[in-house]
């Protein structure tokens, strides 16, 4: 064990894995963070607390994590490039490992132009593959980057990496996963998965590889509430690649039962998935619909979750 997350643990007992997004609370209201906590508790093995995500400000993600985590819910804290230099991020992840917070994904970060606050400065000092070394040169080496002076203390933290299978040219996007395991990563999340062919495509790569044998990877899956946000994702999210099948599919019901459809689509995503060489888990991003994460969870017979 190198974090002693129950994440890590349910991974490494070969339990199919599942994680899900808990969106902090646009401000300091507490009430959001319990209310999503009581959606989630129990049902998932640990929930990513976003990093203001497309750029919008929210309470931190170390803050927010560390709150959940008395609710019983196992925070994932993201941490951005965007938004912190290497000193920033190198003391936070001396906080969230005070904070007891023991799994920690390494992204990049969204654009500054997606979100609220256009004119903020992008930081980007290291890149998230440089990240991913810094963190796993603090917990296994405990030595701050470009320094040989010890730490004090443990930063015992299991390292998450993201992955778009999804972006061009695809014939790269394995080589870029295998150079982000090469730099310390121990599980990977997806993008949301929706051309199941693009993605066996890109699994095969991943396998041909080896990586599956060196880190766990955890499919997204993203239930789709409407025809609006299916053609929103499609259009405007980068890297979102929504097959016109699909797209014919949401829009062949009506609009109160749209989302409904959604779900029938992710549960069917769920059941190849799980079937998937390579794949150790899910992670179900129900953006601001964490209410029917029980419910998506229980149809697709992955309720309980293990005990490890």
């Amino acid at each position: 064990m190198r974090s002693g997350s129950n994440l890590e643990k349910v991974l490494a007992a070969g339990h199919f894995a599942v994680t899900a997004e808990c969106g902090p609370p646009k401000g300091s209201d507490l009430a959001v963070v319990r209310t999503k906590a009581d959606y989630l508790r129990g049902k998932v093995d640990a929930a990513n607390i976003t990093d203001n995500q497309t750029g919008v400000v929210r309470m931190s993600s170390i803050a927010t994590g560390a709150l959940l985590a008395p609710l019983g819910v196992e925070p994932v804290a993201q941490m951005t490039c965007r938004d912190r230099n290497r000193i920033g991020m190198q003391s936070d992840i001396f906080g969230l490992s005070a904070l007891g917070i023991r799994n920690l994904l390494c992204l990049t970060g969204d654009h500054p132009s997606f979100g609220t606050q256009k004119g903020a400065k992008k930081v980007f000092d290291i890149d998230s593959t440089q990240l991913i070394s810094m963190v796993k040169r603090l917990r296994d080496e405990k030595k701050t980057l470009g320094s040989e002076e010890t730490i004090l203390g443990e930063i015992p933290v299991f390292i998450g990496a993201g992955v778009n299978p999804f972006a061009r040219p695809y014939e790269f996007r394995a080589v870029q996963l295998r150079k982000k395991v090469d730099a310390g990563a121990d599980f990977i999340q997806t993008q949301g998965v929706f051309d199941m062919k693009l993605f066996r495509e890109f699994m095969k790569a991943v396998c041909d590889l080896g990586i599956p044998q060196r880190c766990k990877i955890l499919a997204g899956v993203l239930p789709l509430k409407s025809l609006g946000m299916t053609k929103y994702m499609a259009e405007k999210v980068p890297g979102v690649v929504i097959p016109e099948q699909l797209m014919k599919r949401m829009a062949s019901v009506p609009k109160e039962k749209a989302g409904e459809k959604g779900i029938r689509i992710c549960l069917e995503t769920i059941e190849e998935l799980r079937t998937m060489e390579g794949i150790a888990g899910i992670h179900l991003m129900a953006i601001e619909w964490e209410q029917r994460v029980a419910e998506i969870l229980e149809r697709a017979k992955l309720l309980p979750r293990p005990i490890v």
